[in-house]
């Protein structure tokens, strides 16, 4: 996986949405999904950071993509209603979402944890998460193949000190998705989970700031894996958590 090359239309005529597209890994995947034919739709919170990346894609001369600011904190179920009917109405269905959006709060003692920016860290990494795919899962039926890509961490699979919270909300995104994968079973759509592990971005620079960031991988290097779970190549595997390094 860590070696697949995806060939170079591999998303051809695919409608992809990515959560947290603005920088970062979301960034990434959007430049590399429209690079491989999709149509990717871009959802973040800062409309310039979306704005940079849609000229990025277009400037590239890759499919054209659309852009969504929303900011998941607040979003509500009307939100997500709207956008799904947005999608229905351009594109008539959704072949992958990638759950990539996610905070990190604050690192420190459990006990000493914050309970409003625990509520915030929930509200992104897991009730969003679960809104977003509830509402996408019309649309994701009327794909021949349709992938759905959470986004872990090695916190979430074994929990370790100071990391409270956002631990927490990702232990909960491996059950989500290891419930809805039992539950799409053998069909069309297929649910599983990537830990990007240590990777050069802002989010991972404020939990280790004295870090050599030269040592961790870039979010390019991580594409592979990425690209592998969006592509046909991948339609049998359903209910995985793969490290993308």
């Amino acid at each position: 996986m860590h070696n697949y090359q995806a060939a170079d239309n591999a998303l051809e005529n695919k409608t992809i949405l990515i959560t947290g597209a603005g920088d970062g890994i979301g960034r990434v995947a959007a430049l590399t999904y429209a690079k491989h034919g999709a149509t990717v739709i871009l959802l973040g919170k800062t409309t310039k950071k979306l704005e940079c990346v849609y000229d990025e894609i277009v400037n590239a001369g890759y499919p054209q993509p659309a852009i969504v600011p929303m900011d998941m904190r607040g979003a509500t179920k009307q939100n997500y209603r709207d956008l799904a009917a947005t999608i229905e109405q351009q594109f008539g269905k959704l072949d992958g979402l990638l759950n990539n959006a996610s905070i990190l709060g604050s690192l420190g003692p459990l006990e000493h944890f914050c309970v409003s920016t625990f509520e915030n860290i929930m509200k992104v990494n897991v009730t969003a998460q679960a809104m977003i795919t509830k509402y996408m899962f019309p649309l994701l039926r009327k794909s021949p193949c349709a992938s759905v890509i959470f986004t872990s961490s090695g916190v979430g699979r074994e929990g370790r000190e100071f990391w409270g919270p956002y631990a927490i909300s990702k232990f909960a995104t491996e059950g989500m998705m290891q419930t809805w994968s039992k539950e799409v079973g053998k069909t069309n759509i297929r649910i599983n989970c990537i830990n990007p592990g240590a990777t050069r971005t802002s989010m991972r620079a404020s939990a280790f700031p004295g870090e050599d960031k030269e040592k961790l991988k870039t979010a390019e290097e991580l594409m592979p894996t990425y690209l592998y779970l969006m592509a046909d190549d991948s339609k049998d595997v359903n209910g995985e958590s793969i490290n993308a390094q």
